[in-house]
């Protein structure tokens, strides 16, 4: 009970209300963006879901969770077209009153060898992924830096941006930008408003794909300078937290099991021919 009042009480001081508003896109389908969403529910927040298919399914889910006793919400649409996302912003504010915390988790990824990418592939990656966060940030953070409580806004990126792998690179160029936006967005949305913060989160393989064989998930594990797989919940927690710390604005912190730092056991650590590991 202790915890839960200094958690209250930390709340009020970073948001002005011991029930802030989360809205969290990508966030329908059971994958890194709803686990985000469902962790601020556990928090205490009210949160806000973001489908862009899959209406029906979604819509149960919300029943499903209301009748748990969680004030949830949901909004719908394409986060690249800027109408919807204005709709959004004006849909939270009637519905909720306030807009504490925006989380952009939505994105598409998929391979694709560079012989065969086409510009429409390219474009509908960028647009979604790049043009949807600045479009998101942009307009929610102008609806915060109105707040007198100002908000955060945390976006998701890559880690692999700074070590890409091939069949990935209509997917790296778009998450490439993430980082520049969260810098550039703090600085924007601070000037505005000193209460508004806006970071990011590099995740590491958290989420593998379906079919993925035991060999080829021992691979990644061993690469990872902590051995062993990350989670949804490893991103969640980190999300949570930024959204919470009053003193932070501009990071881009990797939640990759060192990945970014480490080479991994199968390259060479060193390049003098008299070293053996």
């Amino acid at each position: 009970m202790h915890q839960e009042s200094q958690e209250t009480t930390l709340r009020y001081e970073v948001f002005g209300t011991d029930r802030p508003v989360a809205f969290v896109t990508g966030s329908s389908s059971y994958r890194v963006g709803r686990v985000i969403a469902e962790n601020f529910l556990r928090a205490g927040y009210r949160v806000v879901l973001h489908a862009h298919h899959l209406l029906s399914s979604a819509q149960s889910e919300i029943e499903h969770l209301r009748s748990s006793g969680h004030d949830v919400d949901l909004v719908s649409g394409a986060i690249e077209l800027e109408a919807n996302v204005l709709s959004w912003v004006q849909q939270i504010r009637q519905s909720q009153g306030r807009i504490d915390v925006v989380v952009n988790s939505a994105a598409v990824w998929h391979p694709q060898p560079l012989e065969q990418l086409s510009a429409a592939e390219i474009e509908h990656t960028f647009r979604v992924n790049t043009l949807g966060s600045a479009l998101i940030a942009k307009h929610f953070g102008l609806e915060m830096v109105r707040q007198s409580s100002g908000g955060t806004i945390i976006n998701i990126g890559d880690w692999a941006v700074v070590r890409p792998y091939k069949d990935f690179a209509h997917y790296f160029v778009s998450k490439g930008s993430i980082e520049t936006l969260t810098t550039t967005m703090a600085v924007e949305l601070a000037s505005r408003n000193p209460r508004v913060r806006v970071n990011a989160v590099l995740p590491g393989p958290v989420l593998l794909a379906e079919g993925i064989s035991a060999q080829r998930q021992q691979q990644i594990i061993s690469h990872s300078l902590l051995k062993r797989a990350g989670t949804p919940m490893d991103v969640a927690r980190a999300v949570l937290f930024l959204a919470e710390n009053p003193f932070i604005t501009g990071v881009c912190l990797p939640v990759d099991g060192g990945r970014s730092i480490y080479a991994g056991p199968s390259v060479d650590p060193s390049a003098h021919p008299d070293y053996q590991p």
